[in-house]
Formats: C-alpha cells, sequence, structure tokens
C-alpha cells in the first residue's frame, strides 16, 4: 500500500513545518503491516526528527525535498544539551571574548563516542526498512554554523547531528536517493546487518567539517555500491566506535563502482577501532580532488585484517593542514595509539592491487612497532608525484594519537617506519621535475622488517 503524506496533512510549502504528517503516515504504514510511505514531487517539506519503522519504505519521487527545519527545538534529543562542547557562531566568533574562550575546533580534538545527541531520521531495532527514489534529503548545515574560514567551517558545537543514524536494522536499503547538506556524518549505520546502497548521491560541503558521508559502524554484510560521494572529511568511512560494542565486529563489506571526492579521506577505515575489522573489499573506485586517497587508520584495540583494494585511479591534493588530517598521500597505512593506555591492536594482510595514483605526496606506512603493519603488498601500482598546490609538502601526518603528530621531513615516494613484510611488485614511480629537488631520495625505510621490491 501506498501512504501519501498529503493525505496525513503535509503542506510541503518550504515553510510549514511537515513533521507530525510524515510521522503518522509512518506510523500508519508500520501499523498495517508495511508499504511505501510517498514523499510527492515538486515540493519542499520541512520537517523535524523523524522515526521509521520496519517494513516501512520512505520513498522521496524526483522533485520532492525533504529538508531539515531551521529551528534545533524540532529535533529531538537521545541525551541532554550540555554535553556539547560550544564552538562560537558565526565568522566574527574568534572576535568575541566569550566564543573564543569555549573554541574548541573539532579537527584538533574530535573524540566521539559514536552516540550523536540530536538526530533528524532514526530507525531502531527494526527490519526491512528502505529509503529510495530519486528525490532529496537536505540537511540544512547552515544551521549548524560555527567558526567559519576560507577553508574550513566548524560546528557550532560537536557532536552534531547525523542526517540518518540507524542502529540495528537488518536488511537495510538505500537507493537512489540524494542526499546533501549534512552538518555531521550523513549515513551513520551502527551494528546494520544486510545493508545495500545503491546508487545514492552525497552531496555536501566541502568546507563543512566532520560531514562523512556513509560510516558502517560495527556493521555486517554490506554492499555499497555505485554511489557518488562529495564531502568534507571522509567519504566512505568503517567504523568500530566505542559506544556500541555489543554488535561486534565490521567485517564482509563490499564498496565498488564508485566516485569520491573529500577533503580528508575518499576511503578510510578508522580511526574509531574498538573491534575487528575484516574481510573488506574495494574495487573500481575513481578517486578525485581528495586530500587522501585509502586510509587505514588503526588508533584503539581492535585490528583490520584481510582488506583488498583493487582497479582505483586515485587523484590527491593538499589541502590545509591546519583544518583536516592528511598530506595528499594516495595511501596511508597507520597503526598508532590514541592514547598512552591504548593497547594498540594490528594490521595485516592487505593487498593493494591494479592502483593509479597521482598525488602531491607519496605513499604513507607508519606502525608504532614493526608488528602493528604486516604483511602489506602493492602490485602494479604507479605512482605520479607532481606539484598542484602551494601548501608545503614537507610533512607526514600522523594525526591523531599520542606520539608525534606531525612530522617535518622531506617529500619521497614511500615513507616506511616500522613495518614487517611488505613487498613492492611492479612498482612504477614519477616524478614530475619541480619536485625532485624536494627529494633527498625516493624511499625511506626505517626500522622496518622485510621491505622487498622499492629500488632506487
Amino acid at each position: 500500500m501506498i501512504y501519501d503524506i498529503q493525505n496525513y496533512g503535509a503542506v510541503g510549502d518550504g515553510v510549514t513545518v511537515d513533521t507530525a504528517s510524515i510521522q503518522k503516515a509512518i506510523d500508519a504504514c508500520h501499523e498495517n503491516g508495511g508499504g511505501q510511505v510517498l514523499v510527492p514531487g515538486g515540493r519542499v517539506y520541512r520537517s523535524g526528527s523523524l522515526v521509521l519503522k520496519s517494513y516501512v519504505e520512505l520513498h522521496l519521487e524526483m522533485g520532492a525535498v525533504l529538508k531539515a527545519c531551521d529551528d534545533l527545538e524540532e529535533f529531538r534529543l537521545f541525551d541532554k544539551v550540555g554535553k556539547n562542547v560550544l564552538r562560537g557562531e558565526g565568522e566574527d566568533a574568534e572576535n568575541s571574548k566569550s566564543a573564543s574562550d569555549a573554541y574548541i575546533p573539532s579537527y584538533a580534538n574530535s573524540d566521539y563516542s559514536g552516540k550523536p545527541e540530536y538526530y533528524f531520521i532514526y530507525a531502531k531495532d527494526c527490519e526491512y526498512v528502505s529509503i529510495t527514489g530519486a528525490g532529496k534529503i537536505d540537511g540544512n548545515e547552515a544551521i549548524f554554523y560555527g567558526k567559519i574560514t576560507p577553508w574550513h567551517i566548524d560546528g557550532a558545537f560537536y557532536p552534531r547531528m547525523p542526517m540518518l543514524f540507524l542502529e540495528n536494522i537488518s536488511h537495510l536499503t538505500i537507493h537512489q536517493v540524494t542526499l546533501t547538506n549534512s552538518a555531521f556524518w550523513t549515513v551513520h549505520m551502527v551494528g546494520c546487518k544486510d545493508v545495500l546502497i545503491d546508487g545514492i548521491r552525497i552531496i555536501n560541503n566541502l568546507r563543512m567539517g566532520s560531514s562523512d558521508g556513509i560510516d558502517p559502524d560495527h556493521c555486517q554484510n554490506v554492499r555499497i555500491v555505485n554511489c557518488y560521494v562529495e564531502s568534507a572529511d571522509d567519504c566512505i568511512v568503517l567504523k568500530n566506535t566505542e559506544s556500541a560494542m555489543e554488535y561486534g565486529n565490521c567485517e564482509n563489506i563490499i564498496i565498488a563502482n564508485c566516485t569520491l571526492m573529500s577533503t580528508s579521506a575518499a576511503i578510510k577505515i578508522g580511526t574509531e577501532s574498538e573491534a575487528l575489522f575484516k574481510n573488506i573489499v574495494v574495487q573500481n573506485c575513481n578517486i578525485s580532488k581528495t586530500n587522501r586517497g585509502i586510509s587505514l587508520q588503526l588508533r584503539d584495540k581492535g585490528s583490520i585484517e584481510n582488506v583488498m583494494f583493487s582497479n582505483i585511479n586515485i587523484d590527491t591534493r593538499h589541502f590545509s593542514k591546519e583544518h583536516w588530517w592528511g598530506g595528499a598521500e594516495p595511501i596511508a597505512v597507520t597503526a598508532l595509539p590514541r592514547k598512552e593506555e591504548t593497547k594498540l591492536g594490528h594490521i595485516r594482510n592487505v593487498r593493494f592491487q591494479n592502483i593509479n595514483c597521482c598525488s602531491e605526496n607519496g605513499i604513507l606506512l607508519y606502525g608504532d612497532t614493526p608488528e602493528s603493519i604486516c604483511d602489506i603488498s602493492f602490485e602494479h601500482v604507479y605512482l605520479e608525484l607532481k606539484a598542484k598546490t602551494s601548501w608545503t609538502r614537507n610533512y607526514h601526518d600522523l594525526r591523531p594519537t599520542c606520539r608525534e603528530s606531525v612530522l617535518t621531513d622531506h617529500l619521497y615516494a614511500v615513507y616506511a617506519c616500522h613495518t614487517e613484510n611488505v613487498n613492492f611488485a611492479d612498482f612504477t614511480v614519477e616524478v614530475e621535475e619541480a619536485l625532485e629537488q624536494e627529494m633527498v631520495g625516493r624511499y625511506y625505510i626505517n626500522a622496518c622488517r622485510n621491505v622487498k621490491g622499492l629500488l632506487e
């Protein structure tokens, strides 16, 4: 059956708050055994928090926009607002004594347990939930603005409101929709099983901090395919957050045929890494104009095992070092403790095959000890080093960690420290003449065991 939200009182004039009408349609659909909740095209429906339920398909027709309200009071809370860290408001925040006293930028302190406070679209403990259609969901990011610079927009508080927060859902489908203007993680899935995300577009502001694209967190049996993601911070990032340990590992993940652009990492595993990541395949993707192509960032007690990256084109460039983690590396594999007391896991059995890279920096491998990163292979990898921006290139970014976070050094095609059993086969490096003078050698290998296949 079809449950048209207009039949439940939704106006869709871009001004009226239609939350209650949309929720009535969702509730009726669920109570009658399931069906499609229809958001008709050609209108803008303003809404606060919505709760999806089992056997409900939220379908947005072409031209339909479901847009978050302007008033934060329209959004429901998981917990008290008092936990939020205020960060100042607007472009003049740094000139305000009260705002600057409270200001802690999210890129400097982004510890996050994985539990948001506000929510826009939420579902928990459900099965067979779908969000589909050629319409658009708009997170109305501007209501969360804090400090603004030419390179970065920080939120007025942290953590902000995810667009979709979906917890413990079995058989979840997100198909075709456009998700835009999210001020925080766009699709945060926690403990979900049997997930299909197919053909969606995520178009976020490339200056809006922490507006990740897709975040599977302690999820299993996930397929993310045929998607376009443009976001500040990471496009697709697998996580194991501390607050969701009851859901187990993040495993059996396929990411394929995606086009990605990011001011941080296009594809990342971590940094929240409290449980095991395993059995992950990433293939046939194009990454462009990104600060870091592929990043494995182990910072906690979990481990990363059995991962394959293949048939990927990577184009990276530098962004502001102050505001974004990363230094234009096409591939970065790092394992370092977040805190002094962290008992760090390991990264093991990772393959990179048929990768083309054009970047302003080289490949970074950096472990806490050789045992923390081992059994890594690079096969049929082409790396072209080319200057693209005026940002400095003499550093290696290891954030976040209790160790030294940013190392000042020369440019290298491969910078490896504390790794074991790393093999390069058919590895080709070309360096633009303008960058040759920044290099004292093509490869830096320090405190590593058994690195094969690199020749000066």
